[in-house]
């Protein structure tokens, strides 16, 4: 899966490429807006929290770092073992995964609360009234779609594609 962007310039031309979108058989959970707080999306597909913010990111790193962080940790206890007690690969084991889960829990809390850096180049078109449509497609169909917007909405501006996150690391 991809991620294509584009640029509506005001919602009915966000609403009429998303019905085009359905038509081409996008699925509605794939098509992902953002628009400004005071223009109302009503029945168009709202982008939700993982998409406006840095959260997938955020969980990636902390997974990563936390489990760096446990494996530390248990290789410093195996080498310096606790009087009378014997380290074994078991321990060493749940240690990385207690440090992924942590580690991947406190970067989640913070990454949510962040907006996603992905977005920061469309800030600017989204203050100004713009919709920014995001569209989730298999890398078969990308040419297809781009091109049924740009023929059906020439006002709309394609802001490239971008590899998908997946749901969960």
């Amino acid at each position: 899966m991809r991620r294509e962007y584009f640029l509506a310039p005001n919602i009915d031309t966000a609403r009429a490429i998303v019905r085009e979108l359905l038509l081409s058989h996008v699925p509605e959970k794939e098509i992902h807006l953002i628009a400004r707080d005071d223009i109302p999306l009503e029945d168009l597909p709202e982008a939700t929290l993982m998409q406006k913010s840095d959260l997938i990111p955020a969980l990636e790193k902390g997974l990563l770092g936390g489990a760096y962080t446990g494996l530390v940790a248990g290789l410093v206890v195996a080498a310096f073992p606790p009087a009378g007690l014997a380290i074994g690969g078991g321990a060493l084991i749940a240690m990385i995964g207690a440090g992924a889960t942590v580690g991947g829990m406190m970067s989640a809390l913070a990454g949510v609360g962040l907006p996603s850096h992905r977005l920061e180049k469309f800030e600017a078109a989204i203050k100004a009234g713009e919709i920014l449509l995001l569209v989730d497609i298999p890398r078969k169909r990308l040419e297809e779609i781009q091109a049924l917007v740009q023929k059906h909405h020439p006002q709309a501006e394609f802001e490239g594609i971008e590899p998908m996150q997946p749901p969960f690391p």
